[in-house]
């Protein structure tokens, strides 16, 4: 096949792969394991999984055979997450021993691990498919820490389907590069005002409107980039950088969400929040680079088509933009 016709097939696909991802990807939630010890060699065991009505995700946490509960185990279904509480003894103390999770690797999601000893700091360790298990170490560093939270914020906005379709509407809206550069910048503020604010408590919103919220910006500026497409004036397109920062604003709450879903180190809060909001930005400059890359090689390599053809991708991404807030709307009706 010629490099021209694979190009021009090239971007596309990339939107009918973001497009057409499902309106739950970005339910791909972790599971949380909070040890608490709460005197010697003694602690309680939070298990927290992802779940969808009343079916919880097939994931189980199995302690060291040097411990043993104390009491029964105690379960309750919250918040679209089924969570366990029991309480442990374990011979000689839980560090150094290992947890292993059973059915991870069979599963998308991984594991955040939550450790808060008697003495020294506590440590915050993610476990994945690759490697179903972990040895609670004695200790564990600030730059451990960074890079933990920095790949969890990387991750995040990879597989935050919707925050990169409306980055993408975004280009497709402003061809200007200076505009577009100040459109992406004022998104990125916004969004780290209420990760910040809602990080640290002064702000508060319940996350499933933000969701339905967040899948109606992508609609809206989806909307726009057609009527710009069809020769019409556009308010959002002369000053992308104001709804950039409205909507912007919004998707602070959702990447807030996933933090807390994640779970956040009370003795290193800032450190924690800033190398997560790092991480994000690396993500999405990465998104931005590929997609100016891929626009690039379209027009230096690829024949002109019909203006009309230019539209699909902004149709796309508006009916999958009206699905998901559809979908996620009966949610929060039901």
């Amino acid at each position: 096949m010629p490099l021209r016709t694979l190009v021009i097939l090239a971007i596309p696909f990339a939107v009918l792969v973001i497009a057409g991802a499902p309106a739950s990807a970005h339910e791909i939630r972790p599971a949380f394991l909070q040890i608490r010890e709460i005197e010697q060699s003694t602690y309680d065991v939070l298990w927290k999984t992802p779940a969808q009505g009343d079916m919880r995700l097939a994931l189980d946490a199995v302690m060291p055979p040097q411990c043993r509960d104390l009491g029964a185990t105690r379960a309750t279904l919250v918040d679209a997450a089924a969570i366990e509480h029991r309480r442990i003894v374990c011979e000689g103390g839980i560090s150094g021993r290992q947890i292993a999770f059973e059915n991870l690797a069979s599963t998308l999601t991984d594991v955040i691990v939550r450790f808060e000893p008697l003495a020294g700091s506590p440590k915050t360790l993610r476990v994945n498919g690759a490697t179903p298990f972990i040895e609670i170490p004695a200790r564990q560093s600030m730059g451990e820490l960074a890079g933990e939270y920095f790949r969890f914020g990387v991750e995040h906005i990879c597989f935050g389907f919707d925050h990169l379709l409306f980055v993408l509407c975004l280009l497709m809206l402003v061809a200007d590069r200076k505009r577009l550069l100040s459109a992406i910048t004022a998104f990125t503020v916004a969004h780290t005002i209420t990760l910040a604010g809602t990080t640290f408590g002064w702000l508060r919103l319940a996350s499933a409107p933000v969701e339905a919220c967040i899948a109606l910006s992508i609609a809206f500026v989806a909307a726009e980039v057609i009527k710009t497409r069809a020769g019409r004036p556009s308010s959002t397109q002369l000053r992308p950088e104001i709804a950039a920062f409205g909507f912007g604003l919004l998707h602070g709450f959702g990447f807030a969400s996933a933090l807390h879903d994640i779970g956040l180190p009370d003795d290193a809060l800032p450190l924690a929040l800033v190398s997560f909001n790092l991480g994000v930005e690396a993500g999405q400059i990465a998104f931005v680079a590929v997609v100016l890359a891929l626009t690039w090689l379209w027009r230096r390599y690829a024949r002109q088509l019909p203006a009309s053809l230019y539209r699909v991708p902004a149709y796309m991404a508006g009916v999958t933009a009206s699905f998901w807030f559809i979908e996620r709307s009966v949610r929060i009706v039901l």
